[in-house]
């Protein structure tokens, strides 16, 4: 179990290089996604890796007098990784209009890497508007033609249902993880459930399945310690938290028992439909995956992520929540009053991290996450 936990957590560490290292050995193209609401289906079933481009670690520098300050982390990272030279390798970049920030990143990737085909495609943001399916299905088909042009082949439908039975079945496979760490029949902490998901949106999806059935043969039934407050985590939208910060619980004497982060349970939530017309499947998973995690980047008027959350902590049998707020995410800040009014109303402990891509002051982080673990300890045994 061990040696496989590792091989992810290797490639959720250098993704770019197990991309080059994919290219190489295997001849085929690289196409890297911005996150959050393009399926891979179709990159892959276009015969290309499709791979979710990642922020790293290192501080941002080249790009830092290209971008704002006031963007987030993730996009000042992409652009300085742009900058530096990371992407030259890709094939395309495939781009999409989540937040306002995002598309400023995409003119100055596009500005920079000339000789890089950049696909834009605009995906509804009003999912329960009358006319969302037909500009759904018009996006996707253009995305299709595109993927065409570039690899100069023809994309049949039944690559596409190929490709989505592949992806449905390795989110199964996280899903089930999911599943029996919630139970607590095993024990995973909460930066190895990220080095899964992670993986999961950059390594060769058969590959990534072929050592997740092996995985879930050898988990072994370790629930954790039964003084372990058992947490809930929200946030990070587009990219993966800081590896600290998820250590930070466990070590504070907490257990992270469900989440809804997008390198977590958000990005393997909802499956295709693998019957019809692949359009029309891919359309209503885009529309409907909203229904299994609020977006806040989406908007359906009978949806609210606060009673999401409530359902959720419930759900999961967490004590508490914490919010991992990306600094300068303008979707989750303005949701976050009513994230928090709606857990204070409950009496439900709930601890807000604002994170950032530069270092944090983790020993003050440390102290904050003693006093909320303490406290909804506290509430549990009165």
């Amino acid at each position: 179990m061990k040696d496989i936990l590792a091989k992810f957590e290797a490639v959720a560490a250098n993704p770019l290089e197990y991309a080059r290292d994919f290219k190489r050995d295997s001849g085929k193209r690289v196409i890297g996604l911005f996150p959050m609401h393009f399926p891979g289906e179709l990159a892959h079933a276009a015969g290309a890796l499709p791979i979710v481009l990642q922020a790293d670690d290192e501080p941002v520098t080249i790009g830092q007098g290209s971008v704002f300050n006031f963007y987030c982390g993730y996009n000042r990272s992409i652009v300085d990784q742009a900058m530096r030279g990371e992407f030259a390798f890709l094939d395309a970049i495939l781009f999409g209009d989540h937040c306002v920030q995002l598309l400023g990143t995409a003119d100055i990737i596009r500005d920079h890497l000339p000789d890089t085909p950049i696909l834009f495609n605009q995906l509804i943001s009003i999912i329960d508007a009358e006319w969302a399916m037909e500009e759904t299905q018009g996006t996707f088909r253009q995305l299709w033609r595109e993927l065409e042009d570039l690899t100069g082949e023809k994309i049949s439908d039944d690559q596409v249902r190929h490709s989505i039975g592949i992806f449905n079945r390795n989110r199964a496979l996280i899903r089930q993880i999911y599943d029996m760490r919630r139970a607590g029949r095993i024990a995973l902490t909460g930066s190895q459930m990220q080095h899964i998901v992670k993986s999961s949106m950059i390594m060769d999806k058969e590959t990534h399945t072929a050592l997740l059935e092996e995985l879930v043969a050898k988990l072994e039934a370790a629930p954790p310690a039964n003084n372990a407050v058992r947490v809930y985590l929200s946030g990070h939208l587009c990219h993966a938290a800081k590896l600290p910060i998820l250590d930070l619980v466990e070590e504070c004497g907490g257990v992270v028992v469900d989440d809804d982060l997008y390198t977590g349970y958000r990005y393997i939530a909802a499956d295709v439909e693998e019957t019809g017309s692949p359009v029309d499947a891919l359309s209503r998973w885009y529309l409907e995956k909203n229904k299994k995690i609020p977006c806040p980047t989406r908007a359906d008027k009978d949806l609210d992520w606060e009673d999401f959350l409530l359902a959720q902590v419930d759900k999961s049998g967490a004590q508490g929540l914490i919010v991992l707020m990306v600094k300068f995410c303008e979707p989750h800040m303005y949701f976050y009053p009513e994230i928090k009014e709606a857990f204070e109303r409950r009496g439900i402990p709930h601890l807000m991290i604002e994170t950032e891509h530069e270092e944090m002051p983790m020993e003050a982080l440390k102290t904050r996450m003693e006093t909320f673990l303490e406290i909804a300890k506290r509430r549990v045994a009165a």
